[in-house]
């Protein structure tokens, strides 16, 4: 185990540990801070796009430049 695995595994248990009113506490606590709720939204999109094909770079491009007329 990585050092920051093993930092991360601390701080899960740490988490599941707290009551659920504190977890809730926690958790508003993260999303307020705008940079870690935008990392977190990049995460999510991520993961619900790993199944999509994937699309080479100059046919996006191609496709872009056409939206922009």
């Amino acid at each position: 185990m990585t050092k920051t695995e093993a930092t991360s595994e601390i701080f899960w248990r740490a988490f599941r540990s707290l009551s659920k009113k504190s977890r809730a506490g926690v958790i508003e606590r993260m999303l307020r801070d705008s940079e870690f709720r935008e990392d977190l939204i990049d995460i999510v999109t991520i993961e619900q796009r790993l199944s999509e094909e994937s699309l080479p770079l100059e046919d996006y491009l191609r496709k872009r430049k056409r939206k922009r007329g």
